[in-house]
Order: structure tokens, then sequence, then C-alpha cells
């Protein structure tokens, strides 16, 4: 199975262009703009004089902010060349040159900070930062054919094997923050040189396998946090810190592709069949605690205090890209649409200059606003986007990630296209044609042109579409349409609203349904609705009106409901409450707080 790579498509228009159109003109700058105002570019000069004059100290991981940024910035060149960042960024490779050790280290807080800590502690990053410059370096060697970036990163990982496999004086086996296993498969692949698939294995299956971590780790959390609890071939469920758990199981994946290593594909199924099924939001959120930005336990899905870091579902639609690349099963695109349409966008606002980095599920703002009488305050997410964190990785995780999005669309093997996406624009490679017209998810119906010597089509059919209509006969296995290869397919999911509802297990669900378009969630929100919001309840039987809407891309829905009177007590009998008919406007979950601070529920009470 072969991926066909994001830079072969040119998404128009519709959906995904827009989005790309405002990340490129848009999102690029605000990033760059915060991350000069914050310090993150100077701090790769390593100027520890500077630092002390202006009174600010380099982070541990603000290499990993700017490598993202320098990813996405490559990625934006790979569709349009900008003389202007390319030479930011070539200005920023220099700075970290100029910095790099004489034994190939680089880090911009422990190059003058902590010098004899370097590579002792295991949960400072430092081998985060290098993944993430990494596979900064191998998409700006792609998009500019510059490798300056890329011979101080191979440098540096020459100094890891040396003190990790050889000569064993790192104070540490594994990681804390896993990234460079899946950024050492990315090398190998780019280089095809043997030692980076064998670094990634080897820290891959010490994990969990060895005493030394657990001792050099973290005294308020336990195995499970760092997903050192078992050998990774007998994990099960999704466990710890969920974006840290992402990006192993991305690794897991990768190896599994390479090696032909059934065990590792097995373990990362039984892990995404656990998270599908008791550990996710509808949205596609993950890591509902923030304690630890972590998995709790099954069915453990609250919807005000919900976590949901963008970076980690972000990292889950990518890994089930991974699996996809292995087997065509339609969970795994399920999963991945799931999360694409929902908190994946969430994190940035309409116009692509402020994020979210915790996406909940109910807003509402009495919450943020009681205990008068005390200083502190309960703990709920923010209500507005904002430009910049402290711990800023979503804003350029974001940016590489729209910009890549079309990684999603294609892979194939000697006999068959798999099209496991659905987004309007044309790919080209290897002397093959292919162009997908369609207004999805807006509408559900596709048009494939293909130009290329397959025998087989396969088409995935999301898990949510009740009647697809095809032009050409088909089978079903594992979630794909199959189809006689043909120049022309035409085919419908005939999108249209519908309820849902969740597992008895997730208890803040009970009573309550969800409203879906295709794979987008819908909420309620007060700036649409007035009065109050959580007194609402919707008639599930209710026809639908389906308004266009250019601002969210998609269409508003209006549905039938009954708003709770107000009679001025504070308990009532049951015969006695009076419910009035209301009209209940819905909007695409990932626009929700863009028009002003205003309550928001994804769940709403049935009636």
């Amino acid at each position: 199975m072969r991926q066909i790579p994001f830079y072969n498509t040119r998404l128009e228009g519709s959906f995904w262009g827009e989005k790309q159109r405002v990340s490129r003109e848009v999102t690029v700058n605000s990033v760059y703009d915060r991350f000069k105002e914050t310090k993150r570019f100077d701090a790769l000069k390593c100027d520890l004089e500077q630092q002390k004059r202006e009174g600010w100290q380099a982070h541990v991981f603000w290499d990993s902010d700017v490598a993202k940024w320098i990813e996405g910035v490559a990625y934006t060149l790979e569709y349009e060349k900008n003389k202007r960042f390319e030479e930011k960024v070539d200005e920023l490779i220099d700075d970290m040159c100029a910095s790099q050790l004489e034994n190939g280290y680089y880090n911009a807080h422990f190059n003058i900070y902590n010098t004899d800590k370097r590579l002792t502690i295991r949960d400072k990053h430092e081998l985060y930062s290098l993944g993430h410059l990494t596979e900064a370096a191998i998409a700006y060697y792609h998009a500019t054919g510059k490798d300056k970036l890329l011979n101080l990163v191979k440098r540096y990982i020459d100094l890891v094997i040396k003190c990790f496999v050889e000569e064993k004086t790192a104070g540490f086996i594994t990681p804390g923050h896993e990234e460079i296993e899946l950024a050492l498969v990315r090398l190998y692949r780019m280089t095809g040189e043997q030692k980076y698939l064998d670094l990634s294995k080897f820290f891959v299956d010490n994990r969990g396998n060895n005493d030394v971590d657990l001792i050099a780790y973290l005294d308020w959390a336990n195995a499970e946090y760092a997903q050192d609890h078992l050998p990774v071939r007998e994990q099960t469920t999704a466990e710890g810190h969920s974006v840290r758990a992402m990006y192993l199981y991305i690794a897991m994946a990768d190896l599994a592709l390479e090696c032909g290593d059934e065990a590792l594909f097995n373990a990362c199924n039984t892990i995404l069949h656990n998270i599908a099924e008791k550990r996710m939001y509808i949205t596609g959120g993950i890591g509902s605690s923030c304690i630890g930005e972590a998995f709790t336990v099954d069915y453990d899905l609250k919807n005000e205090p919900a976590y949901t870091e963008t970076c980690a579902t972000l990292a889950l639609s990518l890994f089930c890209r991974r699996m996809t690349a292995i087997k065509p099963f339609g969970l795994y695109g399920d999963i991945a649409e799931q999360a694409m349409y929902n908190v994946s966008i969430s994190g940035v606002s309409i116009k692509g200059d402020e994020f979210f980095y915790e996406n909940p599920l109910t807003i509402d703002l009495a919450d943020h606003n009681k205990n008068p009488a005390t200083k502190q305050k309960e703990r709920y997410p923010i209500t507005q986007r904002v430009k910049v964190f402290g711990c800023s990785c979503c804003p350029p995780n974001i940016l590489r990630y729209i910009n890549s999005v079309a990684d999603f669309l294609y892979t194939e093997d000697d006999n068959t296209l798999y099209v496991h996406h659905y987004m309007n624009g044309v790919t080209e490679f290897d002397g093959k044609k292919i162009r997908q017209n369609t207004l999805y998810p807006s509408c559900g119906k596709v048009k494939l042109t293909v130009n290329g010597d397959y025998k087989k089509i396969a088409v995935r059919v999301p898990a949510w579409c009740e009647k697809f209509d095809a032009s050409a006969a088909y089978s079903m296995k594992d979630g794909y349409a199959y189809f006689d290869a043909a120049e022309v397919l035409e085919f419908d999911f005939n999108i249209s609203p519908r309820f849902v509802v969740s597992a008895p297990g997730v208890h803040d669900n009970a009573g309550r349904t969800a409203l879906m378009y295709g794979p987008v969630v819908y909420c309620v929100e007060g700036v649409d609705n007035e009065g109050d919001i959580f007194g609402l309840s919707v008639n599930t039987s209710s026809a639908f009106e389906i308004i266009p809407d250019n601002y969210f891309s998609l269409p508003t829905i209006v549905a039938d409901g009954y708003a709770k009177v107000d009679n001025g007590s504070l308990y009532s009998n049951i015969n006695s409450v009076k419910y009035e008919a209301k009209k209940i406007k819905f909007i695409p979950y990932y626009g929700m707080e863009n028009r002003g601070e205003t309550d928001m529920l994804v769940w709403i009470p049935m009636k």
C-alpha cells in the first residue's frame, strides 16, 4: 500500500480549499507574529546575555513550536513560493546551525541553561523537540531542496544513537514525550538509512520494558501516564497523556507497516477500537481530563470540563491515516473524518488568527462567574480563542495540518485506488490523474474522474451514511465500496441532518441527543436562540430547515423544540410545568464561539 502525498494534490475552493486559503493568508502570519513577540525566534540564537538583559528565558520545548511553524511554512511552499517566508525560515535555520554544539547537540534551553543536565531528565522534551525539528527539516528539504536543517538534525540524531544505544550514557531509555519515534520513520523513508528505523524501533520496543525510565520520571504520575505500564505489543487501552499516546501509536503503526509487524498492528487496532468505542467524544476529542491532559476511564466524557486538546485530535486523525495505509478499514477513515471536521478545526477561529487549546462540548458562562466570595475559581476551558498560549503547540500544529490535509485522500496498491476522504480538487502523480468534484461535506454528491491503470476503485462509505447511491455496481468489504475501474464514477452519500445518542455509560448525555450533518457535529449557541439555551429541549421527530450560510461554509439547521417556561418557583410539581414551542437553531460545532462569548451546548435534552 502506497500513500499518495498531499503535495500531488491541489484543493480547489469548496470546504478545504477555503480552509487552506485562510491558513496561507492569515494563520501562517499570525503564528509568526506571536512567536516573534514571545521571543520564540530569538531563543534559537542561544544568546544568554540577551535573555538576561531582556529578562526572559528560553523554554525547554520552544524549539518544537518553531519547528511546527517551519513545517507549516514548508507545506505552503509546496503550493506557492513565498520569498519572504523562505527568507525568514532560512534565517531561523542559520541561527540554529550557528548555535549547534560541536558534538551535534541542539536545544534552545539546554544549550545555555542547565548544561550539565542534557539528556538526563526524561520529561524535558529534548527528544520531542528533536522529533519536530526532524519533521520540519524533511518538509523544508522537500519544498525547497535546502538541507541545512536536515544536516543539523542528522548530526543531533547521531549523538542520540551514541548516547542512548551505543554508550548508554543518557539518563533515561525512552523519551518522556513521544514524537521522535514517528519522525525517525519519516527520515528513514526519505533517506533509506537503516539506522533511523532502528533507533525508532529501539525507543518503541523499550517502552514499558524497563525499570530505569519509571525511576527517572515524574513523582505525580504513574506508568500509564507515559504509556509505560506494559510493552507496547501488550497494550490494549489508550492511556495517559493523550498527545504523547497518539504520537506513540502513530510510530507503532508506521513501524508495523515498515517491518511487517503484525503484533504491533494488532495492538494499534485494539487501542483504536478502545478509543472509538469508549474514550472519544462525538467531536473526535480525546483526553477528557485537564489533570495530565489525559485519558481517564471508559465513558468518562463529561461535556463542560472536557479538555480535548486540539493537538490530541489532530494526532488521532494522523494515527488513523497511518492505520489506513496498512489496511483499508472503514472505522479508521470514520474516526479520522470525525476528528477532521470537528475538533481539528474548532481549534482555530474562522478568521484564522485565534485558537482554542481545549474544545469543550458545553459552555455555561454562569459557571465561569460563580464562587463570588472566593478568589479561587473552579476550572473550566476558556470561552474565547486567543492568539497565543504559554504552551503554544496547537496553533502551528493546525497550520501544518490544514496545509497537508490532502494526505488523507488516497492510497494505492498495484491493482486498486483507495479513496478514503472527499475534497474538491485534482491529484496528479506518476502519469496518473484523479479529480474529485464535490461540495462535501455540505453535499454528499461526489464525481470521481480517474485516469490511471487501476483494476479496482475502492470508496469508503462512512458509517453514518444510511443510503449510498452509485452510478455503477459495487461490492462492500470492510466499509469500502469496490468498483471495477472506470474513468468516471458518481456517488452520493445523501447527507441529511440526524439525531444521535450516546451509550448509557456516558452519564452526562443521559436523556440528551446531538445533531449531526454528515460527519459534522452541530451545536446550539445562545447568540442564535433567545433566552436560556439550557432550558431548551428538541423534538427528535422534527422536520429540519436547512439554511445555506457562507460564514460557516456549511448550512445552519433549524429544528422544532420547546422552551421551559420559568414560573418563578425554584421547584414545581411536574404537572404544573409548561413548555412553549420554539424553533432551535444549530450551527457547526467547529464554528462555535466565533461571534462573541456565548453559552453553547452540543448535547441537548430530548422531548
